[in-house]
């Protein structure tokens, strides 16, 4: 009986997650097949999979999904990387926390579209626009996660350690970093996809290569079912980006459970 149960909730797992796709599949395909809308502005999801098919086989969605993936990862590196250590930065000194909270606070709320052209005039058209672009809007997030979830530590811990004669570094270690993981994966998850769309967002201003200027051609030419695919590409890089922050999260987190 147990085994059936198992057996009952892992199909479950596996085959729920597919119902939503499958249904928006065949309403999309309901919708094709009556004619409410011209084919050029919806076209049927086999359209689509052609083109998926023919982009992939020479090559140019292999070459494009590349570039915004590389620069989506340096981006996240830097961005993770830069958010963190400033946060700490923050969080330990509150002369620093007076100083520098106003310009995050106003930059954190200015939309990454409106200084994405300036970003590409200064750095130019090329990957590194679109990697200052996606860390920029990955380090926001990772800073407030940092501060708050180092100020979440309670002062009763820290006052412990302290009567126990800790090092700045086993303070660091053993207390803060473990304290405050769960908001910091939080933020990493939520930073793993805004890294997509801030590596994109360059990609629309000014680019070479990368999804987002596929998506662009593509629009120019009327090509809607290359524009499917690529924003479908864009899906699946944000979906796996999460998903590995996601395993990562519950094998550093498996001390709470």
């Amino acid at each position: 009986m147990k085994g059936r149960r198992d057996y009952v909730r892992l199909s479950g797992r596996l085959f729920v997650p597919l119902l939503l796709p499958a249904i928006l599949l065949i309403v999309w395909q309901i919708v094709v097949s009556l004619g409410v809308y011209p084919e050029f502005i919806i076209p049927s999801p086999l359209a689509v999979f052609e083109k998926f098919v023919e982009v992939l086989g020479n090559g140019r969605l292999l070459t494009n999904t590349w570039a915004t993936l590389s620069q989506t990862l340096v981006g996240l590196v830097i961005g993770v990387l830069g958010g963190v250590v400033l946060g700490y930065a923050i969080a330990k000194n509150r002369l620093l926390d007076d100083v520098l909270s106003p310009l995050v606070i106003t930059l954190q709320s200015t939309p990454v579209v409106a200084y994405a052209p300036l970003l590409v005039i200064w750095f130019g058209s090329g990957p590194t626009s679109k990697i200052v672009t996606s860390a920029l809007i990955v380090f926001f997030p990772m800073l407030m996660n940092t501060v708050v979830g180092l100020n979440s530590v309670p002062a009763s811990l820290r006052d412990l350690m302290r009567s126990l004669r800790a090092t700045p570094w086993q303070m660091f270690t053993h207390l803060e970093v473990p304290a405050a993981m769960p908001l910091l994966l939080g933020g990493l998850k939520v930073s793993a996809t805004l890294a997509v769309i801030g590596s994109v967002v360059g990609e629309f201003v000014s680019a070479r290569a990368g999804l987002g200027w596929l998506i662009n051609d593509a629009r120019y030419n009327f090509d809607t079912p290359l524009v499917l695919v690529a924003v479908f590409m864009l899906a699946v890089i944000a979906r796996t980006l999460y998903a590995l922050v996601g395993l990562l999260e519950r094998r550093m987190l498996a001390w709470r459970r």
